[in-house]
């Protein structure tokens, strides 16, 4: 199915959510019959009744504990019956029948034990569940709901967030949570963005600075100019992807779904098979054949099999989410620990995105640091990342008075005490000397960015620039070939600049003067080469590749359209979260085998027993709903950060 179109509408998102707080609320509300039951089998038990009232009494604790699991046994049934027009058990129904068969052999006390370990286990299930949304209600209490609404006369109106609209002006007062995307027009302040980015220091914003919603005001006052409606902010597109992943379960669960009915049916033909065939084959009476039918009934129930997964995979996915990655679906995390090649896009993913001066060189040190001061008042009047990186690196130094003009193609150019000078591109340039020429040639074939500063045409300085590399990607790439997995940067950067970063961070392969569009096909070549191939980038020209590729991950700093297509969100830029991401996929997919294994052969095992008379129903039944637990458990492990020393290979 194509990424794009898994893109869900506001509409049903909400309407899917509903849904399940209306599932949520349905099981709370039968939480304290079912604690109202276990006292009622707790008092049967201790207090000395008659055979007769005693039984009673566990057919009491039996329908108040297990009355939703007895419901929806039959009436889910009845429902996806009608709806696949065939017939559809689930596992309820085969509880129920084994609850109804105890009973008929008289096994009232088992049957109520069955039923509470069962329920109690529905409920471990929906906790796991509940757990995993925890981090949705905590974005959700971040969502602004009120907006200060600039009027014509200068006044403010408060108003709901859905009232805004792109091109508002709204006025935010020190404290206030932003209530839109949007960019200052008047004013100073800072900024916590932790919501968006995790990031714990305020940022400085002043005018022309983009803000968003769901942040929270410091101590200025500033108007701001909506850019983005209520629905498209940076923060409502975080919620979509957390909401998603509730939607979206991993193969290993849908398979189990899947199989679920067939083998219930199957259970529901071979138990009376088995109750009429054992007088034959083993020589038993019709009582000992009921039983010994009964108590296969129990122990070939799939419960243990049926939550195998879904738990396991909620508690890992509520885990990333409160680590930074947010998952559009179980199904991706679960496929990541089967990658067996890693793209990344350059800059911004592999790089910090902003270039830095490397290296300068001035051709007459004693007038170093008048042209420094030259270079600096040329610099400011200019726009682009190159010219804050200068900027950055000469620090604090004194402007001069002097003219100054950026012209297209032309580079930078002022004039100062009769000389003429000039900041650009070496291609500008013809009066070059030698010794510049071999430092030109030194840094561009490192990968850097070289610019020249010239006094009357005459060439006297060189700066070079680099976006380095990041630290955190360089550990994550290490850990990924520890994996032996192969890593590969796709970029559209020079050959030079792309073999340059990829050496200084130790990844295996580099796709150069890669456009856009070619992106996919780059992936294709990868899934072809390799097999199942990740993505990472943050870009718009990353969108193709993204969708194309097996996991699509998009840099939580990068544009919408990356996020929007990718199948998962790496929050803060931080490439050491996708290797924890790596790392609990391997996890939750050992976790899910162990669980289907144990649980199938606890089945086996128990079925075994039974057919050679060293099982009793009372065994059964602890057993049966003791592995079921145990399976829950285990899932629920992963709701547990990693230790820094876990190593999964």
């Amino acid at each position: 199915m194509d990424k794009t179109k898994s893109i869900m509408t506001h509409h049903k998102m909400n309407e899917h959510d509903t849904q399940k707080h209306e599932h949520a609320g349905h099981l709370h509300g039968e939480i304290p019959m079912y604690f109202i039951g276990l006292g009622v089998y707790l008092f049967a038990l201790l207090v000395p009744f008659s055979v007769t009232v005693t039984n009673l009494l566990f057919v009491v604790s039996v329908v108040l504990a297990g009355y939703h699991i007895i419901v929806e046994g039959i009436a889910d049934t009845i429902t996806n019956t009608k709806k696949n027009k065939a017939f559809q058990p689930n596992v309820h129904l085969l509880m129920t029948l084994a609850v109804v068969g105890a009973m008929l052999i008289g096994s009232f006390d088992e049957s109520a034990i069955l039923i509470l370990i069962f329920a109690g286990a529905h409920f471990l299930e929906e906790f796991a569940e509940e757990k995993s949304k925890k981090e949705i209600t905590s974005l959700l209490k971040l969502n602004p709901t009120k907006a200060r609404l600039l009027q014509a006369d200068g006044s403010t109106k408060l108003v709901d967030v859905q009232q805004v609209k792109v091109g508002d002006q709204l006025k935010v007062l020190p404290g206030d949570q932003i209530a839109a995307d949007g960019r200052i027009i008047k004013g100073y302040t800072t900024i916590d963005e932790s919501s968006i980015n995790g990031e714990s220091m305020p940022k400085e914003k002043a005018e022309e600075e983009n803000v968003f919603a769901s942040t929270v005001n410091g101590q200025g006052t500033f108007t701001m100019q909506v850019t983005k409606d209520s629905s498209e902010t940076v923060f409502a597109k975080i919620l979509k992807v957390v909401e998603q992943s509730q939607n979206n379960l991993p193969k290993a669960a849908t398979k189990i779904q899947k199989i679920e009915p067939v083998y219930v049916k199957s259970v529901l033909l071979i138990v009376p098979l088995f109750i009429l065939l054992a007088p034959i084959l083993f020589q038993w009476s019709w009582q000992v054949s009921v039983y010994r039918g009964i108590v296969l009934l129990i122990t070939a129930s799939p419960c243990a099999l049926a939550v195998s997964a879904v738990p396991a995979t909620l508690s890992a996915v509520s885990n990333l989410a409160k680590k930074g990655v947010l998952f559009k679906g179980g199904a991706y995390l679960s496929n990541l620990s089967d990658v067996k090649a890693v793209a990344f896009d350059k800059t911004g993913t592999l790089t910090k995105g902003r270039p830095v001066v490397t290296d300068t060189f001035y051709k007459d040190e004693t007038k170093q640091n008048q042209w420094q001061r030259i270079i600096v008042t040329m610099e400011e009047s200019a726009n682009h990342p190159l010219a804050t990186a200068i900027l950055t690196a000469c620090g604090k130094v004194e402007r001069l008075k002097m003219p100054v003009k950026n012209e297209i193609g032309q580079g930078i150019i002022g004039e100062y005490k009769g000389h003429h000078y000039r900041l650009g591109k070496p291609s500008l340039f013809t009066d070059v000397s030698q010794e510049i020429k071999q430092k030109t040639k030194k840094y561009t074939s490192a990968g850097k960015t070289v610019v020249y500063f010239s006094e009357d045409e005459e060439v006297v300085a060189l700066i070079a620039l680099m976006d380095r590399a990041d630290e955190k990607a360089a550990a994550a790439i290490a850990y990924l070939k520890e994996q032996d997995i192969n890593t590969i940067m796709i970029t559209g950067d020079a050959k030079t600049t792309g073999e340059a970063v990829a050496h200084a961070l130790g990844i295996d392969e580099v796709f150069s003067n890669i456009l856009p569009e070619n992106k996919a096909e780059a992936i294709t070549s990868l899934q072809t080469r390799f097999g199942k191939t990740a993505m990472i980038g943050d870009g718009i020209n990353d969108a193709p590749a993204l969708v194309k590729a097996d996991i699509g991950f998009a840099m939580g700093d990068g544009t919408d359209v990356a996020i929007d297509v990718a199948d998962a969100v790496i929050m803060q830029n931080d490439l050491l979260k996708f290797e924890y991401a790596h790392k609990l996929a391997k996890k939750l997919n050992r976790i899910i085998w162990e669980n289907i294994i144990f649980a199938m052969g606890i089945v086996v095992l128990l079925s075994v027993l039974n057919i050679i008379g060293q099982m009793n129903i009372g065994l059964g039944v602890l057993a049966h709903e003791g592995s079921t637990l145990l399976v829950l458990f285990n899932g629920l492990r992963l709701l547990f950060p990693l230790t820094k020393n876990f190593k999964n290979t």
